[in-house]
């Protein structure tokens, strides 16, 4: 007995059109040309791999009498509609929908996602923090905030430490503990993450700046780039100008700091060379 004997209606879903049809006709152990089907999702492929959808049908065998002469008279006054005249004209309707795509999907260049927190020039923006009873009920509520949403992490780390300073303007975040070099990654990069992901909430929310320290990654980058900078300091009081090396990442943001410190009346800037690398110069402020 045929899987289509009861003439019972069946969905069927699969990637194309012809692998839905394909689907169909093995299943009810039929012709396509003998099942009645009716198109329920049009396949899309999306946009960039996200909102895709498969083909839906719902299909079933149709009525046939089991006299000859029935049969051909069916065949002599219905027009049968094949496989290809099908999936022509499903095309023409795909062609002439329009696709909607949510705004929120956005491309964004990994390269420069985190180029306005290091690399961004000073200015007055959120100078004047948030107004609490005290600095520490502010940094005691952020130390709060901060804990819960780290509380699920997967790795063993301490208690996250904050703390109001640079004359209240920064907050200071430490992670420590036996995994927190974990959180560091590969040449920073999610030390990276961590810092853009938390300055924009804090610099949001308090209107503070941000100092984040991870297994002394900061203290170790800090003294690195500290030394490479003590000539460069030498250089530019007796010359009055120097371009750094290329610098990466949090190295820019130091190097930033430090030099605008030293040089208050000097143009202290970041610059990019045409590969997207960076590095700082510093100048005198022309007339």
């Amino acid at each position: 007995m045929l899987k289509g004997a009861t003439n019972e209606i069946v969905i069927f879903e699969a990637k194309t059109l012809e692998a839905v049809y394909e689907k169909a006709s093995k299943t009810l152990q039929c012709s396509i040309t003998n099942l009645e089907i009716e198109i329920k999702q049009a396949p899309s492929k999306g946009f960039f791999g996200f909102f895709s959808k498969n083909a839906i049908i719902s299909a079933q065998i149709k009525n046939l009498d089991n006299t000859a002469t029935t049969k051909s008279t069916k065949n002599t006054n219905t027009t049968v509609e094949t496989l290809s005249s099908r999936l022509d004209t499903l095309n023409k309707e795909s062609k002439n929908k329009k696709i909607e795509v949510p705004k929120m999907v956005q491309q964004i260049k990994s390269e420069t996602l985190f180029d306005e927190f290091y690399t961004a020039e000073k200015t007055d923006l959120h100078e004047t923090p948030t107004v609490k009873s005290s600095q520490s009920e502010l940094s005691k509520e952020i130390e709060i905030e901060i804990n819960s949403l780290f509380s699920n992490l997967c790795y063993d780390i301490d208690k996250i430490e904050v703390s109001i300073i640079d004359d209240e303007k920064t907050v200071y975040v430490e992670f420590s503990g036996a995994d927190s070099a974990l959180l560091i990654g590969k040449e920073g990069y999610r030390y990276k993450a961590l810092s853009y992901i938390l300055f924009n909430w804090i610099n949001e929310k308090y209107g503070l700046m941000l100092r984040l320290e991870v297994a002394h990654f900061l203290a170790n980058q800090e003294t690195a780039i500290y030394a490479y900078l003590d000539p460069v300091i030498e250089t530019i009081k007796s010359e009055g100008f120097f371009k750094t090396k290329v610098l990466d990442g949090i190295l820019v943001h130091i190097a930033l700091t430090k030099l605008r410190d030293e040089f208050p009346d000097k143009y202290v800037a970041v610059k990019t060379t045409q590969k997207g690398e960076k590095y700082i110069l510093v100048n005198e402020y022309r007339n």
